[in-house]
């Protein structure tokens, strides 16, 4: 299986809202939306099998000290197969030197993310309004 990475917001939306949907992030639910936003990222790279979406991930930043991963989603029956980490490399890759690049994680993503660099900033908290119950 040979896994494709690149930065495209050429992705069909009915492929980014199965991703969604089958990882069962509430965002799914708000199908338009989450499509403008995912196009309007500051990056947007993707996984593919053939012509299948199989992973994405976004970035919003500044474009020059901070960035912030707030999705990386990978399809359930690609998971554990190294496309998430092959994603934040991409993403870590053109981000390289910034003063801050951050993610919130929770859960099983936690670890992930720590295998990827992370870690507990000091003292700090994640802190949100959300209108959401999962994701």
């Amino acid at each position: 299986m040979e896994i494709e990475i690149k930065e495209t917001k050429d992705i069909p939306q009915d492929q980014l809202l199965e991703i969604y949907k089958l990882n069962k992030w509430s965002s799914a639910a708000r199908p338009e939306l989450l499509y403008q936003a995912l196009m309007h990222s500051h990056t947007l790279i993707s996984a593919w099998v053939e012509s299948k979406l199989v992973g994405i991930a976004n970035a919003i930043s500044d474009g020059y000290l901070v960035v912030y991963y707030p999705h990386l989603l990978v399809h359930p029956d690609y998971q554990g197969k190294g496309i998430g980490s092959k994603i934040m490399a991409a993403m870590q890759k053109k981000y390289e030197g910034f003063h801050q690049q951050m993610v919130t994680a929770d859960g099983g993503a936690i670890e992930f993310y720590k295998k990827c660099g992370f870690e507990k900033a000091g003292k700090t908290e994640s802190m949100w309004i959300y209108q959401g119950n999962e994701h």
